[in-house]
């Protein structure tokens, strides 16, 4: 999923408490759903970040030598600057852009 087009907040900002527990009736039940999505997408981020920076790796065996290299600090600073996974998540579930079951449910 590209998170990069997302228009979650990057700053703390106030949600409603009944818009958040609505699609669950229950406010635990919801903030574990976004809880577990936050844990998806900071892994997705983290493997997509670690996959870029590893393009541009220089493998040397000296240890005195260190390289700046602008095109990983300029990556790193782009992921830097992209919403928190928790945020994402959060704005996922009041868009209703998150499917979950209740195996409790019948």
């Amino acid at each position: 999923m590209d998170y990069k087009e997302t228009n979650a907040a990057s700053s703390t900002i106030t949600y409603d408490k009944q818009a958040i527990e609505a699609p669950t009736n229950n406010i635990y039940k919801a903030i574990s759903i976004m809880a577990k999505r936050a844990n998806q997408i900071n892994t997705d981020l983290k493997k997509e970040l670690v996959d870029k920076l590893e393009e541009f790796a220089t493998y040397n065996d000296s240890l005195e030598e260190v390289f700046e290299n602008k095109e990983q600090i300029e990556v790193s600073k782009f992921y830097e600057r992209l919403p928190k996974p928790h945020a994402i998540a959060v704005n996922e579930w009041l868009e209703d852009r998150i499917y979950f079951r209740d195996p409790d449910a019948k």
